[in-house]
């Protein structure tokens, strides 16, 4: 069973903060030797922001130059390089233990990429692999990766392009690829495809590949996190 927890348009620090409040809940339990189930699902939309992989090292003078189209700009610990995040963008985080599955990375990156395939062709879209890692229709990329692993715990995840301004992407060259473009499923459906249309489709072909069902988070799960959180900027406040 995984937790679905619906964040709406939130800023990528704070739900970077609630991604690693239940990645820390699944590690402690670990080490704990207690038998506990986190597996969370977050979906959420990003308010403008340029995020980098933990192999990037972009220049001081190219941060600025993004800020300046108003954006944040923010390097994290996944794996890939830079890719925008912003509204009209679903973008999913499985914060879940592998174990639970198939204790393999290369699994969970090609059943993220599958759901979206999944996904994609119930629309009528043809989308595939490629050698570069994401979702791809034709040489526009669809969807991107990027994900971490601690102990087979994940974070970080898959963002998918519903109906979001795609010209955030003219200013960077997506995932360090020079020579491709980004589409989305407005773009190539000719319809609107809302985070609203697009979410209950997403859910049922995730659990259809990940072999699970899902149902929504407690509130009272929501408000444990929360406060935790908020408890420990108190601290660093302090």
């Amino acid at each position: 069973m995984v937790k679905v927890w619906r964040l709406g348009l939130m800023s990528y620090d704070t739900a970077l903060k609630i991604q690693m409040s239940i990645a820390r809940k699944h590690l402690d339990s670990m080490m704990k030797g207690i038998d506990a189930d986190y597996d969370t699902l977050l979906l959420v939309e990003h308010k403008p922001v340029y995020t980098v992989g933990i192999r990037d090292d972009t220049p001081n003078d190219e941060v600025r130059r993004l800020k300046d189209l108003g954006a944040e700009f923010r390097k994290t610990n996944r794996g890939g390089l830079i890719t925008f995040h912003g509204p009209g963008q679903l973008v999913a985080y499985p914060i879940i233990n592998l174990k639970h599955y198939k204790t393999s990375v290369k699994w969970y990156v090609n059943s993220l990429e599958q759901t979206v395939i999944n996904l994609c062709d119930e629309l009528g879209v043809k989308a595939s692999r490629s050698p570069h890692t994401g979702v791809w229709v034709d040489d526009n990329k669809i969807a991107a990766i990027g994900i971490h692993a601690s102990r087979y715990v994940t974070t970080h995840g898959i963002s998918l392009n519903c109906d979001n301004d795609l010209s955030w992407f003219d200013h960077i060259d997506p995932c360090g690829i020079d020579d491709k473009g980004v589409t989305s499923l407005s773009k190539e459906t000719g319809v609107l495809c809302s985070i609203d249309k697009i979410t209950p489709i997403f859910l049922k072909n995730f659990e259809k590949v990940f072999d699970c069902k899902s149902e929504d988070i407690s509130t009272d799960i929501q408000e444990d996190i929360l406060s935790s959180i908020y408890s420990k900027l108190l601290t660093t406040t302090i």
